[in-house]
């Protein structure tokens, strides 16, 4: 867990625009398109290696979420939904 703290602060150093994306327990299932993400908090939970990729992909497309360290699990609401909302 220290390397992660450290490798989180090392990026928030940068002078670049950037996002920590916290994903739960990784799993090779198929992926659902639905997640559940918010800015840290005690969520634990499982989350698709697919459906992670798929955030960061909508992240990179969604002004306002550049400076955001962010949880995700596996939820509910349809990434397009659950990311929008963020930004």
């Amino acid at each position: 867990m220290a390397a992660k703290t450290a490798a989180e602060d090392a990026v928030r150093g940068y002078a670049l625009d950037w996002t920590v994306l916290r994903p739960g327990g990784l799993t090779n299932d198929a992926p659902t398109g639905r997640i559940r993400i918010e800015i840290p908090g005690t969520m634990r939970g499982p989350v698709t290696r697919a459906d992670v990729a798929a955030v960061l992909v909508a992240l990179l497309d969604t002004p306002g979420t550049a400076g955001l360290t962010l949880e995700l699990i596996a939820g509910d609401t349809p990434i397009v939904d659950a990311v929008a909302a963020l930004g």
